[in-house]
């Protein structure tokens, strides 16, 4: 007996109406509130204030030498926010919601914050060349613009957007409610997991937070554009078919049929024996007629004879026999039998005979 929780699992027989979120007042303030702060944490580090400060004073505590006994555990915990694994767990998911619910918009969806998490977080990166704690040369410097790529946090910022696409994609209130916990949970231990192995500054991960909710609230306005994608993937999808169904099926050989069977011939042999295939059959159907006509002239008899019919098949079968000559055979001179001791050539004198009796 089946129950409600399998029954969920089931393809559903139409797409359901799920209504995209939309840019709403309260949206764009939550909007403009994280740009501010994700500014004000720029110009902080910039001016090395007091939240530089607070960076050094925490690297140089070392919480993996404070808590030693979580360094284990931390480093298969920050793989939650590493862009490979990640994005292929979300991906999984999200293609079989896709596949229940007969649309790509969650797979497109995914596809377009990752690429905008690639362009912005990536060009401050390279913009900033912030360098990370385990690199730092002078204490108490921000260690701004000398190459590096930590600034800021991608870790942090790719675990707010992985996790946090679940709960933007949710259907209802109730699973938003949920899946924003448990995406707001996980990013923030994963951004935590990098201070306290050391690898990002704690600022980092605070402007990583701030770039992968930037993200998350910016992603209505680009509702319009994954829509236009899905229709246009789907009307691709429906010309193949069209086509496929379209296209003439080859025609069924029947069992008993004799089948044509090619046989290998070399190169060049095509056009050798295609002429000398015409010229002897040009030859032949010029030899029957003449042939026949001859054969039933010489007998004397009329044309139509059953022999002279025989006598041209056969030379149209045979069209390379040499044709018999009327003359009459010469023999040779002489007579054919060996002469022999006791007898005397005619022509010559035999002696005579004797007598005998009166």
């Amino acid at each position: 007996m089946r129950t409600d929780i399998f029954a969920r699992l089931d393809r559903e027989p139409e797409p359901p109406k799920i209504e995209a979120p939309r840019m709403s007042r309260h949206r764009i303030a939550l909007f403009g509130g994280t740009l501010a702060f994700y500014v004000a944490i720029v110009v902080a580090v910039l001016v090395s204030s007091w939240l530089v400060a607070l960076d050094w004073k925490v690297m140089l505590f070392r919480p993996y030498q404070q808590w030693p006994e979580l360094h284990a555990f931390l480093d298969y915990y920050v793989v939650l926010g590493q862009r490979g694994p990640t994005a292929v767990m979300i991906a999984s998911w999200l293609g079989w919601r896709s596949w229940r619910q007969h649309t790509i918009r969650p797979l497109l969806t995914l596809g377009c914050s990752l690429l905008l998490l690639n362009v912005t977080v990536g060009a401050v990166k390279l913009g900033l060349g912030r360098l990370g704690p385990h690199y730092a040369t002078q204490i108490g410097s921000a260690e701004m613009f000398a190459g590096g790529d930590i600034f800021p946090s991608g870790h942090t910022a790719n675990a707010v957007v992985t996790w946090g696409i679940l709960a933007y994609l949710a259907t209802t209130p109730r699973a938003r409610r949920y899946l924003s916990a448990l995406s707001a949970t996980v990013s923030l231990g994963v951004g935590l997991t990098t201070v306290y192995i050391g690898t990002h500054w704690l600022s980092d991960v605070l402007l990583g937070w701030a770039a992968g909710l930037l993200i998350l609230l910016a992603l209505p306005w680009f509702e319009p554009l994954i829509t236009r994608a899905e229709a246009w993937i789907f009307s691709v999808r429906e010309q193949w078919r069209q086509r496929r169904a379209a296209a003439p099926a080859p025609a069924p050989v029947a069992a008993g049929a004799p089948q044509t069977v090619p046989l290998p011939q070399p190169i060049g042999s095509e056009s050798v024996a295609a002429g000398s295939g015409s010229a002897a059959a040009a030859s032949a159907a010029g030899a029957v007629p003449a042939a026949g006509q001859s054969d039933a002239q010489g007998a004397g008899q009329n044309p139509a004879h059953p022999g002279a019919g025989t006598r041209a098949r056969a030379h149209a079968a045979h069209p390379a026999h040499p044709a018999r000559s009327e003359r009459t055979p010469i023999t040779p001179a002489g007579p054919r039998r060996p002469p022999h001791a006791d007898r005397t050539p005619r022509g010559s004198t035999s002696p005579a005979r004797p007598m005998t009796g009166g």
